[in-house]
């Protein structure tokens, strides 16, 4: 319990000391741009209704789940095959290099003129970027299983599907999900740059919206709204990967207490 307790106290220490630093030194502030953290608390629970969440939030949160769970599908297939193969590695390793190098959000243009401005382009930007991380820690990971692993489960006729779900992917999954949360982070980034091309919702629109009409407090509550966002789908995804990797973890642990 105490070391919960513990554990918890590290957690807050941080946002509870920037978030009293930002009230201090905003606290006399008279400027158009920089309002003090007080009023953009106050004006927090007006502009962030249950309505404005229905309509501007939960689209967003979809938008995001669609590209990211594209991406994490695409990117483990491929990354797998990639992976497995020394010659599809070869074959294929200049053309991911070009495509990786290039930003997603000048992506944007492009896949509008194929995807129109509805959902599908907001969703195919957020996969365009998500992707890579996913994909290029799923090829290290196949790349890294153990060869005497492998050659074991040969040994014991392991081959096929079974072998690719309990050697490979078991083996790699460490590298997938760290490529996973690298994912998501650039995923929200994603979700709101789409959002500021040709949307009539979401959180990227409404902020711009509030920037154009110089509704400076409310567009700080957007950007909260963002943060907020951000460390709910952090603690969800960590939670998840605890319990996925729950073997992983124990044998890291087990192994620091007999070294």
């Amino acid at each position: 319990m105490k070391r919960l307790a513990l554990r918890l106290l590290f957690v807050v220490a941080l946002p509870a000391l920037l978030v009293a630093a930002w009230w201090l030194v905003s606290a006399d502030s008279t400027e158009v741009y920089w309002p003090p953290l007080r009023t953009i608390l106050t004006t927090f629970p007006d502009v962030w209704t249950g309505e404005r969440l229905r309509a501007d939030v939960l689209p967003s949160v979809l938008r995001l789940l669609a590209g990211y769970a594209a991406a994490a599908v695409v990117g483990v297939a491929l990354g797998t095959v990639i992976g497995s193969y020394r010659r599809v590695r070869a074959v294929c390793e200049p053309v991911l290099e070009f495509l990786r190098a290039v930003p997603p959000p000048v992506l944007v243009p492009v896949i509008m003129l194929f995807a129109g401005i509805g959902d599908t382009m907001k969703i195919a930007v957020i996969a365009s970027g998500c992707v890579w991380p996913v994909l290029l820690n799923t090829v290290e990971g196949v790349r890294a299983v153990d060869p005497v692993m492998a050659e074991t489960a040969r040994s014991y006729g392991i081959t096929g599907v079974a072998r690719l779900r309990n050697v490979v992917l078991r083996s790699a999954s460490p590298q997938i999900f760290a490529g996973l949360r690298q994912a998501l982070s650039i995923g929200i980034i994603l979700m709101v740059i789409s959002e500021m091309f040709a949307a009539s919702n979401g959180l990227g629109f409404t902020i711009v919206q509030f920037q154009r009409g110089f509704a400076i407090p409310d567009m700080w509550t957007g950007i909260l709204v963002l943060g907020l966002l951000g460390f709910a789908l952090s603690v969800v995804f960590h939670l998840v990967e605890r319990r996925v990797l729950a073997w992983y973890h124990g044998l890291r642990t087990a192994s620091r207490r007999s070294s």
